[in-house]
């Protein structure tokens, strides 16, 4: 158990460093959508590929913090009955959503989306738009942002399982204690 607690550690280490470059990326989108918005506004001057990143940081945003939102504990859960169940009932609902949910859905979307991706690549798609972007850059953030989902779905496993073996800690102390 101590060898997979370590890979969790690394784990959680990989999606706290893709949330630290996210974070950049939220701040380019926003200086971008200023950008736009002010030279249509003001220099009544517009560009499809300025719009289109946009899009584009938006989507890598999404994509690649779904993995450290799940770390942080912050995805949507409804509280109604899980929160009043006892903490060990609690952490078997969330194995069981891990390995009968979120390990399929992940799985399932990269298995799906991996050929359409290669395809994007091997023809260069193009945006249809005048003046617009490559699109396959950002299909494959999709099969990357699932994959990290998944991992870090693996590391949140991990800690649950060792938690209730009493080898860890509980890990809803552990997030509550690294929130700021």
């Amino acid at each position: 158990m101590h060898g997979l607690l370590a890979l969790s550690r690394g784990i959680d280490r990989v999606s706290e460093i893709v949330h630290k470059t996210v974070m950049w990326l939220s701040l380019v989108a926003i200086l971008v959508s200023a950008g736009n918005a002010f030279s249509r506004k003001f220099l009544n001057m517009s560009s499809n590929a300025w719009l289109e990143s946009q899009w584009y940081l938006f989507s890598a945003v999404f994509l690649l913090s779904a993995a450290y939102t799940l770390l942080k504990a912050e995805h949507v859960k409804i509280d109604i009955i899980y929160g009043r169940l006892s903490r060990r009932t609690q952490v078997w609902i969330d194995i069981l959503g891990t390995i009968l949910f979120l390990f399929p859905f992940c799985i399932i979307t990269v298995w799906l989306v991996w050929p359409v991706v290669v395809d994007k690549i091997a023809t260069g798609e193009m945006s249809s738009n005048a003046g617009g972007l490559a699109l396959w850059p950002v299909w494959i953030l999709i099969p990357i942002g699932f994959f990290l989902l998944g991992l870090q779905g693996f590391s949140e496993l991990i800690k649950r399982v060792a938690f209730l073996t009493g080898h860890g800690p509980d890990p809803a102390l552990d997030q509550t204690q690294s929130h700021h």
